[in-house]
């Protein structure tokens, strides 16, 4: 990976010094972190972090996680200031009592807004997997939406370029893993802009699954697709400014277009061992088959098994935490728990999905219960029950396009369990790329 652009300030020396004054990483042209100095300017970040954003206050929890957007509210939005600013948003994009930013922006005369653009799902989050909402017009503020779905390089670019934008602005909920699409969407709004000459602002938001560690296989780039641009690791514990900090230094640095102009704006409060629930911050499900945090927890393992022939939930009220087919029975949940493995057990489950796989038909297969969120690993999960369900039910396949090379990041996932390998001989041979991974990520955290 590539260390282009270092300065000779270590990358946590500055990031740390622009934290205490509330204005995290300004990157430049050069990739290089730019320093915030003069006690006068902490003096009144510091002073701005303790006023409320915008009106209604005192309404969300004492001592809860201050988002990106709230602590870019109350620096007056001074980093929009002179900007013709588009935003890539979609439902999640709330202020603590639930108002969303686009309508708070366009409502502020400090803010020329000019565009709305929406990822995956759409603006609205109307669309299902693999679909978005298209060009339209938004009713409540007037604004265009642009669509960015299936949309990278020249002609994302031409987008940006269109709308009339100087800044683009990203504030969408991630749930923590390397095949949800939204922090691709992120990659390919940096390398876009950078095309066209626009700079980037990424407003952070918590990973809802906590940040403590990255775990399961790291992506080879000969299987990168929108499902996994570069090679990160499968969960990569990291918020979406950080993986943008990553993004611009590793990667970005070395494309024919160079790093983009980013700032990113980071939280306050949050910590790298809190899951969702612990920030007193409102969950609005970021895709239409993610409801709960739990099943952003689950999502890293079980979403494995869109690779296979196997119903992964979707079209029932617990997507990605049932799992199952037709023919499958109580074997597969007692071959699971066998495993013994920490945080989680398995109970037999019927089911019958409304839609996607196996629509209409009674399923038999798994439930997940997780009762130790801090010991379990959901990758190690998902391939214990990738492995379980080889094992037990006869009619278990794989995708034939074969997508869950595509979800793991190689084939040496398939490869391993058809060859009857068990879940620490799989994840043993991942091992020396995620401690690759997991160093060069110490250096892009913001937080403790």
């Amino acid at each position: 990976m590539s260390r282009t652009g270092r300065t000779g300030l270590s990358r946590r020396g500055v990031l740390g010094l622009a934290g205490a004054v509330g204005a995290v990483g300004a990157v430049g042209a050069v990739g290089a972190v730019g320093a915030v100095t003069g006690t006068a300017a902490g003096a009144a970040s510091a002073a701005a972090a303790a006023a409320p954003a915008g009106p209604r206050p005192g309404r969300a929890p004492a001592g809860r996680v201050r988002t990106g957007f709230e602590r870019l509210a109350q620096d007056g939005y001074a980093v929009l200031a002179g900007q013709r600013v588009g935003v890539v948003t979609n439902p999640t994009g709330i202020t603590p009592d639930a108002r969303h930013l686009v309508d708070v922006l366009h409502a502020d005369d400090r803010v020329d807004l000019v565009a709305v653009f929406g990822p995956e799902h759409g603006f609205r989050g109307t669309a299902q997997a693999g679909g978005s909402e298209g060009a339209s017009r938004d009713p409540a503020t007037g604004l265009p939406v642009y669509d960015t779905y299936d949309k990278s390089g020249r002609r994302l670019a031409e987008v940006f370029t269109a709308a009339g934008v100087d800044t683009v602005v990203f504030d969408v909920q991630d749930v923590g893993t390397r095949f949800y699409t939204y922090i691709w969407t992120l990659y390919d709004c940096m390398r876009a802009a950078a095309l066209a000459g626009k700079a980037v602002v990424v407003l952070d938001r918590p990973n809802p699954s906590g940040g403590r560690r990255a775990a399961g296989p790291v992506l080879q780039r000969p299987f990168a697709s929108f499902v996994g641009r570069e090679p990160i690791a499968l969960a990569h514990g990291m918020t979406v400014a950080e993986l943008a900090l990553l993004f611009n230094g590793e990667f970005l640095s070395g494309a024919p277009e160079g790093p983009v102009r980013l700032r990113t704006v980071a939280m306050s409060g949050w910590r790298r061992d809190a899951f969702f629930d612990a920030t007193g911050l409102p969950w609005v499900p970021p895709s239409p088959n993610v409801p709960t945090p739990g099943t952003a927890l689950a999502y890293a393992g079980t979403c494995l098994f869109e690779g296979t022939n196997l119903s992964e939930g979707r079209g029932t009220t617990t997507p990605f935490e049932v799992l199952g087919a037709e023919g499958v029975d109580r074997r597969w949940a007692e071959a699971a728990n066998a495993l013994d493995l920490p945080g989680v057990w398995f109970r037999e489950a019927y089911f019958t999905p409304s839609f996607s796989k196996h629509a209409g038909r009674v399923c038999g297969g798994v439930r997940l219960i997780v009762h130790d969120r801090e010991a379990f690993d959901p990758v190690r999960a998902g391939i214990g029950l990738l492995v379980t369900a080889r094992r037990t039910w006869s009619g278990f396949a794989w995708r034939a396009d074969h997508w869950i090379d595509r979800l793991t990041g190689s084939d040496r996932v398939r490869a391993l369990v058809d060859a009857g390998a068990g879940v620490e001989e799989v994840a043993g041979d991942w091992a020396a790329g995620l401690a690759r991974f997991a160093a060069v990520r110490e250096e892009y955290l913001l937080y403790r």
